[in-house]
């Protein structure tokens, strides 16, 4: 048994903020955001939420795959920006769009999430106790932005993308003799360097503590320490993905990585000795927006008609944790 993705969607937020935008709001240049990350502009939210976003891109999603809300057995949202601790933003969302029937709950992930929802949901479908999820990656980061510090606040933008998939227990080969469906899924982390890639919930300060702590409510990161970790530990999942599933960099057509920066991606393509047209961007129109990448550009690469039947994909990304997946799919 295996799953298979049957639909996909996605949603973002109508602001575009450029570069240009940004110049304005603190010491930069469009020329040093794009030669540094390969950012233009990014979606900015003014009002829309981690919730309708993420009901927005399922929508989308269960249109394509010609099923109802009623239908869905599970919804899985990937996020680390709710806007509500309780209830879970997949609650939310099960509310919207009238899931009456699935059962809803979120992860964090960081900027895995969507991959680590997909495994979750591979593992509810392989053990039987499921037959179909809506995976969600969602984030409204403008809000956990620093919009007075230039190291983060030109790398992360607001959005949704969805993918419903289903339990496939009949094989459904491709013209080209490849299966439909996951080959195989990996996944780690690292919490020793956690805290190099970090936002700050509320504080302890209950009743009975008299001292007061004070903490920065905004994204803090080690950008260096992330972009190397970033460009060892991407290929070095990858490889182990193909070894597992038994294939090699030239048996994948395309190569689907979170959307963090270009220097990151064109790194992993060289260490893998892939050719850089096999990894479709779109972070130039849409920046950095964590467990939201990969399913966004699934979806448009998906609705563009650049994924054809009998791909095999290579789905990848790295996050705050750290944590980091890779997996490896036939559409």
């Amino acid at each position: 048994m295996t799953i298979r993705i049957t639909g996909t969607g996605s949603a973002l937020p109508e602001k575009i903020v450029t570069n240009f935008d940004l110049q304005e709001l603190v010491e930069t240049s469009d020329e040093w955001i794009r030669e540094r990350t390969g950012i233009a502009q990014r979606r900015i939210s003014m009002g829309e939420t981690v919730a309708t976003l993420s009901a927005a891109a399922c929508q989308r999603a269960l249109e394509m795959a010609g099923k109802t809300a009623e239908e869905v057995e599970l919804i899985l949202v990937a996020t680390c920006s709710p806007e509500m601790l309780l209830p879970c933003c997949a609650c939310q969302v099960q509310d919207i769009i009238g899931a009456s029937h699935a059962a809803a709950f979120d992860l964090n992930a960081a900027c895995s999430g969507f991959l680590f929802a997909l495994n979750t949901a591979y593992a509810y479908m392989q053990s039987g106790i499921y037959k179909n999820a809506l995976i969600v990656g969602s984030e409204v980061l403008s809000k956990l932005v620093d919009w007075s510090d230039r190291g983060t606040c030109v790398l992360f933008g607001d959005g949704a993308g969805a993918a419903f998939v289903e339990a496939s227990a009949e094989d459904i080969v491709r013209d080209n003799g490849r299966k439909v469906g996951m080959e195989c899924m990996v996944q780690g982390s690292d919490g020793t360097k956690g805290m190099v890639l970090s936002c700050a919930e509320r504080p302890v300060d209950n009743a009975f503590i008299s001292e007061k702590q004070t903490i920065s409510p905004y994204i803090q990161m080690n950008g260096q320490e992330v972009y190397k970790f970033a460009t060892r530990q991407v290929p070095a999942c990858i490889h182990q993905a193909l070894d597992k599933a038994g294939i090699t960099a030239e048996d994948v057509d395309m190569f689907v990585l979170h959307q963090a920066n270009v220097r990151i991606i064109e790194s992993v393509a060289k260490r893998l000795k892939a050719d850089i047209s096999k990894f479709p961007m779109n972070l130039d129109k849409i920046g950095n927006m964590s467990s939201a990448t990969i399913p966004v550009l699934l979806d448009e690469l998906n609705r563009g008609g650049r994924i054809q039947d009998g791909n095999r994909l290579v789905l990848s990304g790295f996050g705050a944790g750290l944590t980091y997946g890779a997996t490896v799919i036939v559409w």
